[in-house]
């Protein structure tokens, strides 16, 4: 079997099935990666050491926060300080484990093919990988969220990679909050200029990887051979999707999912979104029969999965998709 390759991620029980999708789709795509999961209330952390999930280790929050940490965190809202505690949870991954790299993954995404192609992309001797929001044009706000996204982020344990590490934990420690100020924005705005600041750093360059809302316009998808294949419309360029984030998927109350606030087309809720709902659906089932939940672990209350029929007209299409994500 090929080295292993780690990762880290960080969840509370409001994420619980998107954190256990995103788990169970890396190591089913890259039998080779080893997860970190750092649940970030006791519900959570309960639930997932009574599963004993497959190549992971869960970390408990008694474990990784230091006095720094607690010194902030009551001064820091919810998610600031997960944010907050971004660079923390990669540091501690590698320090912890003496691992030689550590990948930051946010915990709502879906794996199709293996990451290794994008960690190959960071040599030995390089700091860190970063991803490119890659904006479509009419939808750029790197004005305010910068050009680079924490979505996926590759520290190499080396004097390069913890220099930037370090320097970025000290920085969210000092401030990361959720108002933009003075070009700061959580942990995302500190990241914004470290292909010139940082030497060693890398910017990801396969289409697969950091496939997201706000870019997926540029791209189109279909199936070829129950293979899932990506093209860049503008150069026709084909490429294996990697990983999709699904940043600001929204369950509501009254029955209702919003996929998006960007416009998206009928191939990426096919064969993007749709499996990543029957995914999820399947975690929330296996959730509350195994745990009889008092809340629920898409997110919200009171929800009742909607049965989606937008696969009807075409059986060979719904068996592939099926193939897909079993």
């Amino acid at each position: 079997m090929p080295d292993t390759i780690n990762f880290c991620t960080l969840f509370d029980k409001n994420y619980l099935t998107r954190g256990l999708v995103t788990h169970e789709s890396l190591i089913q795509s890259a039998p080779n990666a080893q997860l970190y999961i750092f649940p970030f209330d006791d519900e959570c952390l309960q639930i997932l050491l009574q599963l004993n999930l497959e190549r992971a280790t869960i970390i408990p929050l008694k474990e990784f926060e230091d006095d720094e940490l607690l010194a902030i965190k009551n001064t820091r809202s919810k998610v600031e300080y997960c944010w907050t505690c971004t660079p923390s949870i990669i540091l501690y991954a590698i320090e912890k484990y003496n691992l030689p790299s550590c990948t930051y993954i946010d915990s709502d995404m879906l794996f199709f093919n293996s990451p290794e192609v994008l960690l190959n992309e960071l040599k030995r001797e390089d700091a860190v990988l970063l991803t490119e929001h890659r904006y479509t044009p009419e939808f750029d706000s790197t004005a305010a969220s910068g050009r680079f996204c924490v979505q996926f982020m590759t520290f190499n344990n080396n004097e390069k990679g913890f220099s930037a590490l370090k320097w970025w934990r000290e920085r969210c420690n000092e401030w990361c909050y959720h108002i933009a100020e003075d070009g700061k924005l959580g942990d995302q705005g500190y990241i914004q200029d470290w292909d010139t600041k940082f030497d060693g750093t890398v910017v990801m360059q396969h289409l697969g990887g950091g496939l997201a809302p706000w870019n997926i316009q540029q791209y189109d998808f279909t199936l070829n051979k129950n293979v899932l294949e990506g093209v860049e419309i503008k150069t026709q360029k084909l490429f294996q999707p990697v990983f999709y984030h699904f940043h600001y998927l929204r369950f509501y109350n009254n029955r209702e999912i919003k996929l998006t606030d960007y416009p998206l087309i009928d191939s990426h809720k096919i064969f993007i979104y749709y499996p990543y709902l029957l995914l999820l659906e399947k975690k929330k089932s296996m959730l509350m029969e195994k745990f009889n939940l008092s809340f629920n672990p898409h997110g919200t209350t009171d929800f009742v999965f909607p049965s989606p029929q937008p696969l009807s007209r075409k059986s060979k299409l719904k068996r592939a998709i099926k193939k897909l994500i079993s």
